[in-house]
């Protein structure tokens, strides 16, 4: 006769061989599982009962020391997305420090003074295109770009954690657009380099 402790610590039993058997079978306990044999006073794991060693899954030996592990492992899908998702984010941050720079020289007039070099001559086009991108709207469409790098950011971050597919492929989808992207014309192929990887059914999988 046994007695075991479950996943919820309550102590079941006793019980007999065969049904604790038949609990192994059931996926009810496993080789961790505390168990006590009658008459004994230490609580054992149940993989310590040779009686039950033909009862119990087999596992697979432990990978050698320095073995690479397969691809269809979670260390493989980190090591793949780690290269986009840092590329992302480096390209985004720089953008956004450019856009906030862009910014300050609009607010210190620095913008507004080079685009009076323009005007009253033969650029006048040039000086009313400069003046529209140079006042409040060139400084909202910064703004907007900041905003939409942080989400890019934030989406790269999931992806070295495997968290959120469908954020992270979102985020490469937006990194891609240049008009809205902070990173510019670069998020073009490191956003494509991340769908392509985000879509392998190797590295998709492990994405909680």
């Amino acid at each position: 006769m046994y007695k075991i402790i479950g996943a919820n610590q309550t102590e079941y039993g006793p019980i007999t061989a065969d049904q604790l058997r038949a609990w192994i079978a059931e996926g009810r306990v496993n080789a961790q599982t505390p168990v006590q044999a009658q008459g004994d006073t230490t609580w054992k794991p149940l993989s310590q009962f040779p009686e039950f060693a033909s009862a119990l899954p087999a596992t697979p030996p432990p990978a050698p020391l320095g073995a690479t592990i397969g691809d269809g492992g979670r260390a493989a899908a980190l090591s793949q997305v780690n290269g986009p998702a840092i590329s992302l984010i480096v390209a985004v941050s720089i953008g956004i420090a450019l856009a906030v720079l862009g910014i300050l020289m609009q607010l210190l007039g620095i913008g507004m003074a080079s685009m009076s070099n323009f005007e009253g001559g033969q650029n006048a086009e040039a000086a009313r295109m400069i003046q529209m991108f140079s006042g409040g709207l060139g400084i909202i469409i910064r703004v907007i770009g900041i905003l939409v790098g942080i989400f890019i950011i934030y989406g790269g971050l999931k992806m070295r954690k495997l968290e959120s597919h469908g954020l992270c492929v979102a985020a490469s989808i937006i990194a891609m657009i240049p008009c809205l992207s902070p990173c510019c014309c670069i998020g073009l192929p490191i956003g494509i380099w991340a769908l392509v990887i985000l879509n392998k059914p190797e590295v998709k999988q492990y994405f909680s």
